[in-house]
């Protein structure tokens, strides 16, 4: 058969010839009309592009570095690169500056492109990274910002000088989809950060599992709000598979607040949005607050952190939607699992099921495969056709010689194949020489109508090793007194699991991914 490389750029080139006028829209805050620009005029800009980062001197299997929020400018950048070999590496903007410049270190990014309000930080980057030679303002239209406080010894662009001072339109592809396409470091919220390649082909075959009608299922009819960054593995695809489909996407930029969503979706007529847990907590509070409906939205998927079911409860009831749960990772590029929309049970401890493409197997703490694979707690293994086999610099691949990759996630799988996740292994608390898992109980008092977010941490103790302490954040408003939150334990866990201690936040310290952060509740609390 004649050969058809599976590379990135053809999703926008698909969108521009069948799509063409479906637009990608780009929110600006609340009350703040969103940029649009279309499917057509998008591919055209990324041509350009692609043919100045050329005429800078990038190559085939280059890097450039993006540290950007969700735009219709970051998204150009990415097709940029892709169609012509480059390899674009997403920068977490919310991190410290000292682990990014480590990052591009590690990376080798020879282009840094930054949104028009990182521009100090971007800055400080291209002091300290000898590697960056340019330095690209993606998201300042008047140049008001563009130019840095003194001389940064490398040339400083606006993005649409840069385009559009390129000769013409570049060709894309004449390489293998088994080329570099991105660079992704994990989260960091357990060990030190990794960096995740992806290539054309893997990310390929992401976008068409996404597509699976059990899994995203979404069309050209749907308008699909990715408040997912896409500095997080690759902001779950939505990037390709929106144009490979001709569905409307709408980028919040770095307005993710209750009231500029609201806004966005009612403006849009938004029908699919994803992003983490508590995202949807500052959007459901927003309308609590102010009133109002989002009729046209029909599914929330929620990924990246655990989900109380009384949030999960608030999500479907308030906005009157699917709350779609899932599990992943950034080794898979990202997504392991999804509940399907159909599904009759809708419960946050469940993850949904494996797509075409995704295998999963729980083990024992050796490794060996448990003998029975359904209603058993094990240690969750993964393989697929889209994850990665080792960090970026390591010789030595993370998955066995069958492909099969250690999570670090507990796991049941029922008799239908739905996983649950029921911990990770790291967290697990010892004490008295016996395991309390903290997944088990979060997952209890989450379920609490008062409770808004809750973690349960390990307290290091003389005589038990450790013991639990509990961590609430109270919905606004709410009230429920410890004995309340042992009552619903009680029976349910054993008793030497009671937390010694329960813990009430006014606001839970988050990760940089939305996921809670474990570690710093760990420096307050134990």
């Amino acid at each position: 058969m004649h050969g058809y490389e599976l590379l990135l750029g053809n999703f926008l080139e698909h969108a521009a010839k069948w799509h063409g006028s479906a637009e990608v829209i780009t929110g600006s805050g609340a009350g703040n009309p969103p940029a649009r620009i279309s499917y057509q005029a998008l591919y055209e800009n990324s041509r350009k592009l692609s043919g100045a980062l050329l005429a800078l001197g990038l190559k085939q299997g280059e890097r450039i570095a993006t540290l950007a929020w969700n735009s219709h400018e970051h998204m150009e950048c990415w097709y940029a690169a892709v169609g012509i070999g480059v390899s674009y590496h997403t920068l977490n903007p919310r991190i410290g500056v000292a682990q990014l410049v480590e990052m591009v270190r590690r990376a080798g990014d020879r282009l840094l492109a930054a949104s028009a309000d990182q521009l100090d930080v971007a800055v400080q980057i291209v002091q300290e990274c000898r590697c960056i030679e340019h330095l690209v303002v993606v998201d300042d239209p008047d140049g008001g910002r563009t130019t840095p406080p003194e001389d940064i010894g490398v040339p400083v662009w606006r993005l649409a000088d840069l385009r559009e001072g390129s000769s013409m339109p570049t060709p894309w592809g004449g390489f293998a989809e088994g080329s570099e396409s991105g660079l992704c470091f994990t989260s960091g919220t357990i060990g030190a950060p990794k960096g995740v390649v992806y290539s054309h082909r893997a990310i390929y075959l992401m976008t068409l599992t996404l597509l699976q009608t059990d899994v995203l299922g979404i069309g050209s009819a749907d308008c699909v709000l990715a408040v997912v960054p896409m500095f997080h593995a690759n902001a779950w695809g939505l990037p390709y598979a929106a144009p490979a489909t001709g569905a409307r996407l709408v980028l919040p930029g770095q307005h993710h607040d209750g009231a500029s969503l609201a806004a966005l979706i009612a403006q849009e007529r938004v029908t699919v949005a994803l992003g983490v847990p508590t995202v949807w907590l500052g959007l459901i509070d927003h309308l609590d607050a102010v009133g109002g409906e989002l009729p046209s939205l029909q599914r929330v998927v929620l990924g990246g952190s655990a989900i109380p079911q009384a949030l999960m409860d608030r999500i479907e009831q308030r906005l009157g939607v699917c709350a779609q749960t899932s599990w992943g990772m950034t080794e898979l590029a990202p997504l392991g699992t999804l509940m399907p929309a159909s599904a009759p049970i809708r419960s946050a401890r469940l993850s949904g099921r494996p797509p075409a493409g995704v295998d999963l197997r729980l083990a024992d703490a050796d490794g060996e495969p448990l003998a029975g694979q359904s209603g058993a707690e094990g240690h969750l293994y993964v393989r697929s056709a889209s994850m990665a086999d080792r960090y970026l610099g390591d010789a030595e691949a993370f998955t066995d010689a069958q492909g099969w990759f250690a999570t670090g996630d507990l796991a049941v799988i029922d008799d239908d194949g739905t996983l649950a996740i029921t911990g990770r292994a790291k967290d697990l608390i010892k004490s008295g020489g016996e395991w309390i898992n903290p997944g088990a109980m979060e997952a209890i008092i989450g379920a609490l109508p008062a409770i808004g977010l809750v973690a349960v941490v390990g307290r290091p103790h003389p005589k038990w090793t450790e013991r639990p302490v509990l961590v609430i954040e109270l919905r606004a408003g709410a009230a429920v007194s410890d004995a309340e939150i042992v009552g619903a334990l009680e029976g349910a866990v054993p008793r030497w699991w009671l937390p010694d201690e329960i813990v009430r936040v006014g606001r839970m310290p988050l990760a940089l991914t939305g996921k809670i952060d474990k570690q710093q509740l760990r420096r307050r609390f134990c």
